[in-house]
């Protein structure tokens, strides 16, 4: 009766055991329910979950819990990851009835799909006591459940009411900056309170905001290094935890995700483009390095996470139990004085459960010779743990964020394999992901999954083809990036500037979800106007920087009160107030001077839409200068005089 087996999902396949009779999202569960005449139990998670695996335990595979629910409900399983759409919508009422949100998500509806109750991680003696009350009040009072849900849908399922009227400008860029000091955390880095996620966009915003001489560096320097020497940055892995539990970036929620690391080795890289800073360089490589060791897939895609847990010596499975030491074990893998050595530099006093500790880094050490020796020893020795469980669906949005990662971290730092490597992860998502000139969201050991890209995975593969192609020169990806474009502006548009989560042919819910916010990755609203952005730099397309711009009204609003959430809007307004800066580098691609040219554009302060080889609109008439390399900075295709020497570009990239 359990109908997982057949799943490409990890996650749903997690579950395919479990005595409950669940359903995978689809018709036939809610057939099933009208046949019965019994609620849906709706339950939404993913692989790398904490809380959902502890709730899968307690109750999913309790026999007695089970009988509850199959004998009441309708079950149905949800991989948020594989099914966002579906996530967002009944997110969106979870947190409207309850204050909150999480994972896992657990919804009670009716079968035409209506929420009327709504809650996240339940323990197994609440749990059982809910679902009798539920289904007793479906008994009893069914007219009040129906109208809870008609309630629900109806004060929930409008349009959103969205900004429009054009990019943000540099008052409303400062104003942003003002709003984010408010809830800046001077002593520890990060914005707000515990718990403290990694916040990308808003570090990425500041950059940029610096690069043009805005205020704000601080700010992002400050999280920046915190969150590196932190528990939450494996210092020997490489790689970043979701979330800290504390303040003080010390505890991690230990599950590593693909979107959280593409887009932090990203930040640290474009830290180090603007400061030079060695941390900088150092963590963007390391999580480079990390996501080719750890999650890169058989097919050259990337896996979307690690697990949070992991099995100990006895055989149990706890949160965090790869990557947490006790004083002896470094003893016994180092050596006495190593181990006291790497204790104290490490900061591990047993001060955790059962007297681990997660490993920081806050000093830089001395001897820097033996700070190497000691990390390689303890990665070896860790690498005979049993490792974290690894969902190895690729997503076609992450990887996106990975390619334009990889891509710019092997431009920068002269690691050719990393490009390589984007370069391949590109190649997968367009034979596999890429079907009838539609993008599918998630493939798995080279199978495509039945589920529509949405719009994060348009946009995000096109800001990574773009920064591929702007590194490599090869203009099939910025083609790849057009037809992408093309897709969002005439399937996504909301006919009044802005962008629905969701095609105008994907599968109808009860709402249409449309959020233009900032979550964990940034919302596809503000992604698509990024690399609508980069795309008319690139081609000269009014259709396209037309439609960028019309996404960025949404900003507006939202910066002087709510910066947080709207980081990677500001960082595309940045760009767009930037010019964009083009730069179309023209010369013999085996010449060593094209090559510093390139070089140089790629390194811009102000980040910049650089164009070389051929076959983009931006690169035509633009020859070399007697004969030698030349380089023309332009805006909005008004090009200033060609230069032949870094130092000239230099000046030209910096205005002067």
């Amino acid at each position: 009766m359990n109908r997982l087996k057949d799943a490409t999902s990890p996650y749903l396949l997690q579950h395919a055991d479990n005595p409950v009779h669940w359903f995978p999202w689809g018709d036939a569960a809610f057939e099933e329910a009208r046949r019965r005449d019994v609620p849906i139990m709706l339950s939404v998670g993913y692989s790398a979950c904490h809380w959902c695996h502890v709730m899968a335990h307690e109750s999913f595979e309790d026999d007695d819990t089970s009988r509850l629910i199959n004998d009441l409900f309708v079950s149905v399983k949800v991989d948020r990851e594989e099914r966002p759409d579906v996530d967002a919508v009944y997110m969106e009422a979870t947190q409207a009835m309850t204050g909150q949100g999480g994972w896992p998500m657990t919804v009670f509806m009716t079968p035409a799909g209506e929420p009327f109750y709504c809650g996240t991680y339940f323990p197994r003696a609440h749990f059982q006591q809910l679902l009798q009350a539920i289904a007793q009040t479906w008994r009893e009072r069914r007219d009040d459940v129906l109208a809870q849900g008609q309630k629900v849908v109806g004060a929930l399922g409008g349009t959103m009411s969205l900004e429009t009227g054009g990019a943000p400008s540099a008052e409303v860029q400062d104003a942003a900056v003002r709003s984010l000091a408010e809830t800046y955390d001077h002593e520890r880095g990060g914005f707000g309170t515990a718990p403290k996620f990694p916040p990308s966009m808003v570090l990425e915003f500041l950059l940029r905001h610096a690069a043009r001489g805005g205020d704000g560096s601080a700010m992002a320097e400050r999280t920046l290094e915190a969150m590196a020497r932190g528990g939450m940055y494996d210092q020997l892995g490489g790689g970043f935890a979701r979330y800290s539990v504390d303040a003080g970036w010390v505890v991690p929620h230990f599950e590593k995700m693909l979107y959280d690391n593409a887009l932090l080795a990203r930040v640290y890289a474009h830290w180090w483009r603007l400061t030079g800073t060695e941390m900088g360089r150092r963590v963007a490589l390391e999580t480079c390095d990390w996501m080719l060791r750890d999650l890169r897939t058989a097919q050259n895609g990337f896996a979307s996470a690690l697990d949070a847990d992991s099995e100990t010596p006895g055989g149990g499975h706890e949160e965090g139990a790869y990557y947490v030491w006790t004083p002896d074990e470094l003893t016994e893998v180092l050596g006495a004085d190593d181990g006291a050595y790497a204790a104290e530099l490490f900061e591990v006093t047993g001060t955790f459960e059962h007297g681990t500790s997660v490993l920081q880094l806050l000093r830089s050490p001395e001897d820097r010779e033996r700070y190497e020796r000691i990390r390689a020893a303890l990665l070896e020795a860790r690498t005979r743990r049993v490792p974290p469980g690894r969902d190895d669906k690729v997503v076609a949005g992450w990887n996106g964020l990975a390619i334009a990662a990889l891509a710019e971290c092997g431009a920068y730092f002269d690691r050719p394999d990393l490009v390589a490597a984007a370069a391949d992860a590109a190649r997968l998502l367009r034979e596999v992901h890429w079907r009838a000139g539609r993008l599918l969201r998630t493939s798995r050991e080279g199978g495509a999954g039945v589920n529509a890209g949405v719009l994060e995975d348009y946009a995000d593969l096109a800001e990574g083809l773009i920064a591929l192609y702007g590194v490599t020169g090869d203009a099939a990806h910025a083609e790849f990036a057009g037809e992408l474009l093309d897709i969002v502006l005439d399937r996504f548009a909301d006919g009044r500037g802005g962008f629905f989560d969701t095609a105008d042919d994907a599968e109808s819910l009860w709402k249409r979800p449309q959020d233009p916010t900032d979550n964990a990755t940034p919302s596809g609203q503000f992604a698509a106007a990024g690399a609508l952005l980069s795309y008319s730099a690139l081609t000269g397309s009014t259709r396209h920087r037309e439609a960028a711009v019309a996404a960025l009204g949404p900003v507006v609003p939202l910066a002087d009160r709510h910066a947080r959430f709207a980081g990677w809007g500001l960082a595309v307004a940045e760009a767009h107030l930037a010019g964009p800066l083009e730069v179309a580098v023209a010369g013999p691609a085996d010449d060593p001077r094209t090559r510093e040219l390139h070089r140089t554009a790629l390194l811009s302060p102000v980040p910049a839409v650089v164009a070389t080889g051929s076959g983009v609109p931006l690169m035509e008439g633009r020859t070399p200068v007697d004969g030698r390399p030349a380089a023309y900075v332009c805006r909005e295709f008004t090009c200033r005089m060609p230069v032949t020497d870094t130092d000239a570009l230099k000046h030209e990239l910096a205005g002067r």
